[in-house]
């Protein structure tokens, strides 16, 4: 028999960024708030003198442990799916902060183009653009009505940046200066420049200085150790709930943050929910947390679960269409980066997650699609985050990999390599979307949430367009030898690291009938419960999602205060 504990304001399933922020702004307001965390407890002392890339980026001590809750995969509806076994194409954080703890710190805001994506895409092409299956739809939201929230996220954060040079392009005021140029950040801007495109300094989350926030949260600048992605950032240089919106939140004498908790079920009737049902890992024990308001603000797949073993929302059906929770899977396309080999040395040993320069030339809608196979593309960019020695190892197309030939090939360019990314958006399809397995079940005896999903046509145009560009680049730079991406792409290879950047399953809209949730990030079938990480996302942007995240999640704040005095949806 679970335990009945006293009813609390809101209660947070999850304790990153969206639990983190949501936690500040309503316990500032006078709201409790009680955090649940799966993973325990973390503080900038638990980085200090870790720059251990074995443990951290190859052992994975910062990520969620797959032997008690993982996800099932497959790549179509005919296919019986099977565990995630071992981390490989993406990594959810565990532990309070969650992936907003081992994240690089790029923090770019979507375009105003992704969340008009249907009508902005008809009204300049026609409907004829938008191949059969492919579902994308409004996000029940605006650019100019999300733009509030991004600039708190900004300033909350302390992004360094500077305006992109892009004509049409949002302009967003930074706090922070942008951080300094690599030699190699040069080279890439010249060639950048040279070429027609328009470069600029990548948004940063890594401090380019010391920076006081509007909550009064004092930071200092980042070091350039090179230890971000996968890390945790021992100087507090790089923004994460834990050293930003946690502090205000436990000053208030407001929030109860209870690790070790693993939220099963949202408890509901009604079309409201009364509370959690949640398990304490040390000791077995289930508790029931009752609350006015629950918020989802787990990652973007364990958000999903939680709704669907809840019976929360109407489980998508990928046949008809129909139905709303699992619906709009979309992750990453990351095939379009090409590799340049030089004769010159450029030692990219130091640098920081977000220390980079990019272009956005090719994305979004900004270059005519009109006789290209695919809508949308991706920010192109050069990205020094420190060549850490066990994963950088590149060589030439062609080299054998082992032997003699191959050590030296690896020896010459250690220090003679420049790789530039293209981070592709994904768009959704009818039958790429998210579930519960039938056969496979967690440490707590509930179904893991299976995964069906594959690369389509339309990612394979995009990456074979972005490899010619990046490979382009490069030879602008003055590559002698150039490694060119995206010409083949076959299925969708779970084995192999792409990104993190996992959406959709439970998306915003501006109708019932094609989204599970409003543009507060409440639920249209349970009025008290909220969501606002990427599960939230129609689609995803050439864009990392970070920095969207944090914006919705200061809109769903909003929201719930709203709820709090008055009840009701708010649409």
């Amino acid at each position: 028999m679970a335990k009945k504990l006293p009813k609390t304001d809101v209660v947070t399933v999850g304790v990153g960024w969206v639990g983190g922020i949501i936690a500040a702004e309503l316990t500032k307001k006078g709201y409790k708030v009680v955090g649940l965390e799966r993973g325990k407890g973390r503080s900038t002392e638990d980085y200090l003198k870790v720059h251990d890339e074995l443990r951290y980026a190859q052992r994975y001590e910062l990520m969620q442990d797959l032997s008690r809750e993982t996800i099932t995969i497959r790549h179509d509806l005919k296919k019986k799916a099977l565990p995630y076994r071992e981390w490989g194409a993406f990594l959810f954080g565990d532990g309070l902060g969650g992936s907003g703890v081992h994240w690089n710190g790029q923090t770019y805001l979507f375009l105003p183009y992704d969340f008009e994506i249907y009508s902005k895409t008809v009204e300049r092409y026609g409907k004829n653009k938008i191949p059969k299956g492919m579902t994308i739809q409004d996000w029940g939201i605006t650019h100019d009505e999300l733009l509030p929230y991004y600039n708190t996220f900004l300033k909350m954060s302390g992004i360094s940046g500077e305006p992109n040079p892009l004509k049409g392009s949002p302009q967003y005021k930074y706090p922070t200066k942008p951080m300094l140029d690599s030699p190699e950040m040069k080279l890439f801007k010249e060639a950048a420049n040279k070429l027609g495109y328009h470069p600029y300094s990548m948004p940063s989350a890594n401090l380019s200085e010391n920076y006081t926030n509007p909550d009064n949260i004092s930071r200092g600048a980042c070091q350039y150790c090179g230890f971000c992605e996968r890390f945790g950032c021992e100087y507090g240089a790089k923004a994460d709930p834990v050293v930003t919106v946690l502090p205000v939140a436990e000053k208030t004498g407001n929030y109860e943050l209870r690790t070790h908790s693993v939220v099963r079920k949202v408890l509901h009737s009604g079309g409201k929910a009364t509370g959690v049902l949640y398990v304490d890992t040390r000791t077995g024990e289930e508790y029931i947390q009752e609350a006015e308001v629950v918020l989802l603000s787990a990652y973007q797949m364990n958000n999903v679960k939680i709704m669907l073993n809840s019976n929360l929302g109407k489980a998508y059906d990928p046949k008809t269409g129909r139905g709303v929770i699992g619906k709009n899977y979309a992750y990453q396309v990351n095939f379009g980066a090409s590799t340049g080999f030089f004769d010159n040395e450029y030692n990219a040993f130091a640098g920081a997650g977000a220390l980079g320069a990019n272009l956005d030339d090719f994305n979004g809608d900004f270059f005519d699609h009109s006789n290209l196979d695919f809508i949308h593309g991706a920010n192109i960019r050069y990205g020094q985050s420190g060549s850490r020695p066990i994963q950088n190892n590149a060589t030439p197309a062609g080299t054998p990999t082992w032997g003699k030939e191959f050590k030296d090939a690896s020896v010459k360019y250690a220090n003679r390599t420049i790789s530039i990314g293209a981070q592709g958006a994904s768009m959704p399809w009818q039958d790429n979307y998210l579930d519960l397995d039938p056969t496979y079940k967690d440490a707590f005896g509930d179904p893991l949430i299976r995964m069906t999903f594959n690369w389509k046509d339309q990612d394979r145009q995009l990456s074979k367009f972005l490899g010619e560009k990046t490979a382009g680049m490069l030879k602008e730079m003055g590559a002698t030898k150039v490694n060119q991406g995206g010409q083949k792409v076959g299925n969708f290879d779970v084995r192999n690291y792409q990104s993190t950047h996992n959406t959709g399953g439970s998306i915003m809209g501006a109708d019932p009938e094609t989204s599970a949730l409003n543009n507060y990030l409440q639920m249209w079938d349970c009025e008290n419960v909220f969501s606002a990480g990427a599960n939230a996302f129609g689609h995803n942007s050439g864009y990392n999602p970070t920095g969207t995240v944090g914006a919705l999640a200061y809109r769903a704040a909003e929201g719930i205060e709203k709820y709090l005095k008055k009840g009701g949806s708010l649409v």
